[in-house]
């Protein structure tokens, strides 16, 4: 397995995260020149790497995580912990030499140290790349909140060069001097939270505000970067059709000067610069997720490289929710590449391949034009007994076009009608995308003969304002309708078998299985929910927060699940990780009670050290998932096929 390729800045050393068994996970560091020599190799035994990237030519920045249970701690007010905690480290090429960028060094001195030495992070807020030693890190441990430093990577020497309000300002912004040029105040103006984009101005050297933002609102004007003109920055912003733009900013004048990046039918969101603030290329959130190059190096070597590896595009109609306008775009049909990583001469560079039925896969574009093959982040995936996934649309009861994921079963399991699910991404405010889902959720189940449609219902954000607003406290309502039309739709298209049709989520998606099980009429026979939370509880965290309670909780309401799990009309199967920190697994047992109290069925699973996100989950912690789920569907929702054994 490989993953997480990076490409060092001369272009002369790769380095990736790799594993022979898919539990094990080592950094590899190869040279560009030497690809048939062994590489070097990096383990760890404590904890588990989770990415690697080059912060100098001969220095990897490696993040690691494992799970960590503390007791409360008297004398510094600190309460239990019982989750994971994730480490920043800077080390050598050969792995010899580890620092904290923090400066941390010698041994912890009590119980309470040892604690805060554990729970610390660094943030490094710039590489500074054209400094050979030093990185740019920001302390937010207790006392020091704010304070900036330049640590020395080689020797470990931190020397502080200015201050910040940590409690105040937020979203610091370097130019390509390594200079701190931007930052996001967060203000209060009667009562009502409010944020303001400040730029320092370049011939002053004064703070000044630009842009404000209410949080309200939810309509975010953002500092991008800044260019080679220290007059100039990039900034995000929606201004035509409910789509976020990017646009070159005069900052003496506070005035936009053009559009950079406009897009009709998504939202443009990001802009890669070069370390001299060249702009190279900008990022817009397709069915996939794009890069518009505006370099003409790295642009022709993407085009190259997109032939080489024989990327086919189609065409697909499409209702654009904000305006309405029929049109067509084209985009790949089986697979397509990105360029993620690239040397400071832009001569070399690493190549994804990937698609929703190809795991990622990658290869070294040398300055030849020659292609290598790096190696596969699943290499024993056979993908011709994966499903074929597109992107689709349907309307739902009120008329909104609804925009999903199709997946279908290879060919061999016939036209259908086949078993199907509806399985409803986490957030809301998120989107899935036209690629490999790492959690394997998807084409396991395809895999199997089921149809899997991943509805992008309102709530879900990345495909326009009004998609994304018509959520707004509609949990269990509208929300949960256009899930329902989604499934109706499929039948329509004789894709559905209507008696074997089941909700799968997590998060909450999750939320969302549990909503299935108690709304009147459904379609469902079974539902899933992985981590499924409460809505009083999102209500409540969001309500606790000054921020969020401005932000999200307005459009945070309906039905509570929990609160009416008594009422669930169909079998569930619930299961949480006991490590989760986003969604307490007393919420699942809260369902569950429910059940109990009323008589209802259900199957219940804990996951011992899982916690919420992807990134804590083992091989093992998916295996389980996946298989239990597929015997619950088998047995309890009683959908046919064969069925596993009991271990």
């Amino acid at each position: 397995m490989i993953s997480d390729v990076v490409l060092s800045p001369d272009g002369k050393h790769i380095a990736a995260l790799t594993s022979s068994d898919g539990v094990k996970v080592n950094i590899s560091v190869w040279r560009t020149d030497a690809l048939d020599q062994p590489p070097t190799i990096i383990g760890s035994t404590a904890m588990t790497f989770k990415s690697v990237e080059f912060v100098k030519n001969d220095r990897l920045r490696v993040m690691a995580m494992q799970t960590l249970t503390i007791g409360a701690i008297p004398e510094t007010g600190f309460d239990a912990y019982y989750g994971h905690i994730s480490k920043t480290y800077i080390t050598d090429l050969e792995g010899k030499s580890w620092i904290n960028p923090l400066g941390t060094t010698g041994v912890a001195k009590s119980e309470a140290d040892q604690v805060v030495r554990a729970l610390e992070n660094a943030e490094v807020i710039d590489d500074l790349p054209k400094d050979p030693k030093n990185v740019l890190v920001l302390d937010r441990r207790k006392g020091r909140e704010g304070d900036i430093y330049k640590v020395n990577i080689y020797t470990n020497t931190p020397s502080r060069i200015d201050h910040t309000d940590y409690f105040r300002y937020d979203g610091l912004i370097t130019n390509a001097k390594g200079e701190i040029r931007g930052r996001t105040e967060l203000g209060y103006d009667g009562g009502k939270a409010y944020f303001v984009q400040q730029i320092k101005n370049p011939t002053t050297g004064a703070w000044e505000d630009h842009f404000r933002s209410y949080a309200r609102d939810r309509n975010f004007n953002n500092l991008l970067g800044f260019s080679n003109d220290p007059n100039i920055a990039y900034v995000s912003m929606v201004v035509n059709n409910g789509k976020r733009g990017v646009y070159v900013y005069d900052i003496a004048a506070k005035k936009v000067v053009e559009p950079l990046f406009e897009h009709k039918l998504f939202d443009a969101g990001n802009v890669i610069l070069s370390n001299d603030g060249e702009l190279l290329g900008v990022g817009y959130n397709d069915a996939r997720g794009a890069i518009y190059w505006v370099n003409e190096k790295i642009g022709a070597r993407f085009k190259a490289a997109r032939t080489a590896l024989g990327v086919k595009t189609e065409a697909v109609s499409w209702t654009d929710p904000d305006t309405e306008l029929k049109t067509r775009f084209n985009t790949s049909s089986d697979f397509d590449v990105s360029i993620v990583d690239w040397s400071r001469d832009g001569e070399v560079v690493i190549v994804e391949r990937s698609g929703p039925k190809l795991p990622p896969e990658y290869y070294l574009l040398d300055k030849t034009g020659k292609l290598t093959l790096l190696g596969s982040s699943r290499p024993w995936v056979k993908t011709d007994s994966l499903g074929q996934t597109k992107l689709v649309q349907y309307i739902a009861r009120d008329g909104l076009p609804i925009p999903a994921f199709l997946t279908t079963p290879p060919a061999s399991f016939g036209p259908g009608p086949h078993p199907t699910i509806i399985h409803p991404h986490g957030g809301p405010w998120s989107r899935d995308q036209l690629d490999w889902d790492p959690a394997g959720w998807v084409q396991y189940f395809a895999s199997r003969g089921y149809v899997v449609l991943q509805p992008q219902f309102r709530g879900s954000m990345g495909w326009g304002e009004k998609l994304w607003r018509a959520g707004d406290k509609e949990w269990g309502g509208k929300m949960q309708d256009d899930k329902d039309d989604g499934a109706k739709w499929l039948i329509d298209q004789k894709l559905a078998d209507p008696t074997r049709i089941a909700m799968f989520g997590y998060s909450y998606g999750g939320y969302a299985a549990l909503a299935a099980t108690i709304r009147p009429n459904g379609i469902y026979r079974c539902a899933v929910s992985g981590a499924g939370g409460s809505l009083s509880e999102m209500k409540k965290a969001t309500g606790n927060s000054r921020i969020l309670r401005e932000r999200q909780k307005p459009s945070v309401d309906g039905l509570d699940a929990i609160q009416n799990a008594g009422e669930a009309k169909i079998p569930i199967f619930l299961y949480h990780g006991d490590r989760d920190e986003n969604v307490d697994i007393k919420d699942s047992l809260r369902f569950i009670n429910g059940l109990k109290n009323a008589g209802k069925p259900y199957k219940w699973m804990e996951i011992k050290d899982m916690g919420h996100g992807y990134i804590t989950m083992t091989p093992d912690m998916m295996e389980v998932q996946l298989t239990e789920i597929e015997r619950f569907f088998q047995k309890q929702c009683q959908f046919g096929g064969a069925v596993i054994a009991d271990e």
